[in-house]
């Protein structure tokens, strides 16, 4: 037989082999795009389902605790009784500020390009910042400590505004679950960038929360009033690492403590040594 002949039958003797593989590749891809479209709405849902839960518990005490104010007549509600309704509503309404900060916070990372502002600072005042920063909502029975090997004088070039919202939100997230103890925060240099590790002795993350703790899609309770900072105040830190191609993990021990550590790829140089 012809050599050109044999040719064009093996094409054609191929041709529907190839169409079988290609339409399984793209009937593949086809379902991947579903599931991934399903799976998003099921997330979609989820979140709004766990934030309208946490936005309604403050504001029902909030209505609830007016309500009754409102109506009772002057002089019928003891002074004790009203001050500790108007208490209240006072620390509902400040939660719910919060809580609403925070989403307004973590949307500003998604969807959206970032611009960044790097400047050169000095690590051991900004890490003694920090530090100020969140003693001031620690409780008397919890000290906050510093450890580095680098020297006093180490310069790092980062955005100071993503570095102070992703610190402080490790650190608010480490004194709500601590009341008594120690947080203690490290920073090292690292690969060509810099780790800081904080590490907390407070009632850990328990953990059937441990494996999705850095995601907006969590278990029932990560969005109630008791755990906002660990739900999206978490979340918020791994947007701000993703934005920065850093990496973020933890680990923790319930009863125990937990640690958390961030890397971020930025220049760093001592003074001292001149590099």
């Amino acid at each position: 037989m012809d050599l050109k002949l044999l040719i064009i039958l093996a094409l054609i003797l191929a041709l529907p082999v190839c169409i079988f593989f290609v339409r399984r590749y793209y009937l593949r891809q086809l379902r991947n795009e579903v599931t991934r479209a399903q799976k998003s709405e099921q997330i979609k849902s989820v979140f709004l389902a766990n934030v309208s839960h946490a936005l309604r518990t403050p504001l029902n005490s909030i209505i609830g605790f007016s309500d009754i104010i409102l109506k009772e007549k002057p002089g019928v509600l003891k002074e004790e009784q009203l001050t500790e309704m108007v208490t209240h509503i006072n620390h509902n309404g400040h939660q719910l500020l919060y809580f609403i900060s925070q989403l307004l916070e973590l949307s500003s990372f998604e969807g959206s390009m970032l611009t960044f502002t790097m400047i050169e600072v000095n690590l051991a005042e900004l890490m003694a910042s920090y530090r100020r920063e969140a003693l001031r909502d620690a409780s008397p029975n919890v000290s906050i400590y510093i450890r580095t090997t680098l020297s006093p004088h180490c310069k790092a070039t980062l955005d100071t505004n993503l570095m102070h919202q992703l610190i402080m939100h490790l650190l608010q997230n480490a004194v709500l679950h601590t009341k008594e103890g120690s947080i203690t925060m490290t920073y090292e240099r690292e690969r060509k960038g810099m780790k800081v590790t904080i590490i907390d002795t407070g009632d850990g993350v328990p953990q059937k929360l441990q494996e999705n703790i850095f995601s907006i899609l969590q278990h029932e309770d990560s969005l109630t009033l008791a755990n906002q900072t660990s739900g999206l105040g978490l979340s918020i830190c791994k947007a701000i690492v993703d934005a920065l191609n850093g990496e973020i993990g933890l680990s923790s021990e319930e009863g125990k403590g937990t640690t958390v550590w961030v890397w971020i790829p930025c220049h760093m140089r001592d003074m001292t040594k001149g590099i």
